[in-house]
């Protein structure tokens, strides 16, 4: 794929952002990728928001937001899948042209809207919303099936989340917050049998902007000087029903990662990092099992969702991770010169939807 990262930034992460807007933050992150990749807003042709209303807190939120993210009398798109599908999009715009330079930005400041009444409102009316279905209900469901094909326990789950927390405890982008011990965990109150509150990603707020650049626009800007280039990118959505074959199998993120490395032209022994979006110690022991032909100390150096946990654009935060290893940025997580480096995000229930994106060393 001729597409380019030229330039990103990150939100500081934080469990609440008291104290400012989000128009603020996403302004501040917009502007800081614009200066990381050395060009003005005038230079760009094409923006790519990534944002869900509801969690937002308000309905139509671009007509608020687009102004801060840059794209007042340009040419805009909005994604409501997930951070990471807005990168694919706005990817692909470049393309396939005719635009040069875009930006593609995502955001979610967790502690506006209540989590679980959003996800809630997601069922469908006549069956899955009156019992009270929402992503905790899910995502125990998705623990319960994985336990019984794969015979995960307790003990996988929490350990996941240990080793996540310890590399984010070495992260300078994570959100500060202790790491919790394996009897915290333990202690923890079931939310839905056999998921515990202790084995979730705490949410955060956070956002995250990147500058995209067609090969071409490169080609007339030699001074420009690239992170890396997107070399592949997946997607794929599962099923909706909660089965025990769609919650187990895994399907789309199968699909989602061998269409991405096909792209690539690479296998999974070829990456150097791979971030996960595991919302759940359980989701993380199955994407390892998924992912067990690449190396293990490559699988979420920066802590995943456990360093910081935008919950929609936390793919795109992974892929921000992803391209500062790259680009040899990523601080005191950083790999040893890495050449091909991965972003797996998720949304929907039970994390339905997958999308990949894998990234070269320019």
């Amino acid at each position: 794929m001729d597409v380019f990262v030229l330039g990103l930034a990150l939100a500081p992460a934080r469990t609440r952002a008291a104290g400012e807007r989000l128009e603020e933050m996403v302004f501040t992150v917009t502007r800081a990728a614009l200066d990381d990749a050395g060009v003005e807003r005038a230079a760009i042709d094409q923006v790519t928001l990534a944002a869900c209303d509801e969690l937002d807190g308000r309905s139509i939120s671009s007509m608020l937001l687009a102004m801060p993210a840059g794209a007042y009398l340009k040419d805009e798109m909005k994604c409501t899948d997930s951070g990471l599908t807005g990168l694919c999009l706005g990817a692909t715009r470049l393309a396939a042209g005719p635009f040069g330079l875009g930006l593609v930005v995502s955001w979610n400041k967790s502690s506006t809207a209540p989590f679980e009444d959003v996800m809630r409102m997601r069922a469908e009316p006549f069956f899955t919303r009156p019992i009270g279905l929402n992503a905790a209900i899910a995502d125990g469901l998705f623990a319960g099936a994985v336990a019984a094909a794969y015979g995960f326990s307790e003990h996988d789950a929490t350990r996941q989340v240990l080793d996540n927390a310890a590399r984010a405890a070495r992260n300078p982008r994570a959100a500060t917050k202790p790491a919790p011990s394996e009897q915290a965990i333990a202690a923890s109150p079931y939310l839905a049998y056999p998921l515990r509150q202790g084995h979730r990603a705490p949410l955060s707020d956070g956002a995250v902007a990147m500058v995209l650049a067609s090969g071409d626009w490169l080609a007339r800007h030699p001074a420009a000087r690239p992170l890396a280039r997107i070399a592949g990118l997946g997607w794929s959505v599962a099923s909706y029903q909660l089965g025990r074959e769609r919650l187990a199998g895994l399907s789309s993120l199968h699909e989602a990662s061998s269409r991405a490395l096909g792209m690539a032209g690479i296998d999974l022994a070829a990456l150097d990092v791979l971030e996960l979006d595991s919302q759940t110690g359980w989701h993380d022991a199955a994407y390892r099992r998924v992912f067990a032909a690449a190396d293990p100390a490559a699988l979420s150096p920066s802590g995943g969702a456990f360093a910081q946990n935008p919950y929609f654009c936390t793919g795109l935060v992974g892929a921000a991770e992803a391209v500062l290893q790259t680009a040899q940025r990523a601080g005191p997580v950083q790999r040893p010169r890495p050449a091909w480096a991965a972003a797996q995000g998720a949304h929907g229930y039970a994390q339905q939807g997958q999308v990949v994106a894998v990234f070269e060393r320019v």
